[in-house]
């Protein structure tokens, strides 16, 4: 068994301070409860979706070269200290200067992996990723990463859990955001989250809706089910430059179960055990076995419909 927790969390944009203050907060709650494994959202440490309109002199200045920087070196700090792997989101910066929207997790030995999001859209001065990432952890199992974008491509799930995959962080800033899909998330009033803690039924309502919740129900679980993998879904929660996150932090078990959830407006972390015994007789897992693979090549075949992520995510 393995116990993993899920945070969201209402980050201030450029606030890096006040952002690992509340890293810092929930990883001693986790520590307390003999947590292993925490991840906390996309860019959480810098803030996200007020960078869409940021020159790039502005980025810089909120990203970090990884693993060298100040935040991943706290945030390898806290791992040690608790023994506990932590994760959380930020913008790194290379020696070349390109910027990236990338996920860092610190295990409790001191080792630090990274994963550059593949599908970045949120500013066009942001590089994507070109790889995946799965790696060897203290817990005995392996990790992947994948960040938000990410997992709504079939195929990167699957990838990822092809390299051996057991668990896999799935940290968002999702739910509430507007959508040129008609049946897809929309928007959400700003002060619904506003007026929380006088009427927290009405802002829930939108979290447990289709702006939210019922928005993830339509494919989350089956990433972890068609895979036979655990997901740790962690997300932003209130009000985001001019958008509403839904939070919804849940942790899916490999058969698609939801083990945990939240859709509690306002900071939270959800814990769950994993029952690891589970992933050799999982559906996702057996059926894998039976993959043709010699029928798959179309998969990798360029069509000519191809475009970049910040034109998939906002054209019509």
């Amino acid at each position: 068994m393995i116990k993993v927790s899920a945070v969201q969390f209402n980050h201030r944009a450029g606030d890096v301070a006040y952002n690992l203050a509340r890293i810092n907060h929930f990883c001693q709650k986790a520590a307390a409860q003999q947590v292993q494994l925490i991840a906390f959202p996309e860019m959480c440490v810098t803030g996200y979706w007020h960078v869409r309109k940021l020159p790039r002199e502005e980025i810089e200045a909120l990203a970090e070269m990884v693993p060298h920087g100040p935040t991943t070196q706290y945030l390898s700090q806290l791992a040690q200290r608790h023994k506990m792997l932590v994760g959380a989101g930020l913008i790194e910066k290379t020696e070349d200067g390109r910027l990236f929207n990338t996920y860092i997790l610190c295990d409790c030995d001191g080792t630090v992996h990274s994963h550059r999001k593949i599908h970045c859209f949120i500013n066009e001065h942001m590089s994507s990723g070109d790889s995946y990432t799965v790696f060897d952890t203290s817990l005995g199992y392996k990790v992947g990463i994948l960040i938000c974008y990410d997992n709504n491509i079939i195929e990167n799930v699957r990838v990822t859990a092809l390299m051996g995959a057991d668990i896999l962080l799935a940290p968002h800033q999702t739910g509430g955001c507007r959508s040129r899909s008609p049946h897809a998330m929309s928007a959400i009033d700003l002060d619904l989250w506003r007026k929380r803690q006088r009427d927290p039924l009405a802002i829930e309502a939108e979290f447990r809706g289709p702006k939210g919740r019922e928005w993830l129900m339509r494919w989350l679980p089956s990433r972890a089910h068609d895979n036979g993998l655990f997901l740790v879904f962690s997300n932003g929660v209130g009000i985001d430059d001019d958008e509403v996150r839904t939070g919804n932090a849940m942790i899916i078990d490999c058969y698609g179960r939801i083990l945990i959830e939240t859709w509690k407006a306002q900071d939270d972390m959800v814990t769950a055990e994993l029952d690891m015994s589970l992933l050799q007789s999982s559906t996702g897992r057996r059926w894998s076995r039976g993959r043709k693979p010699n029928l798959y090549g179309r998969l990798t075949e360029v069509t000519g419909e191809e475009i970049a992520p910040r034109a998939a995510r906002f054209s019509a």
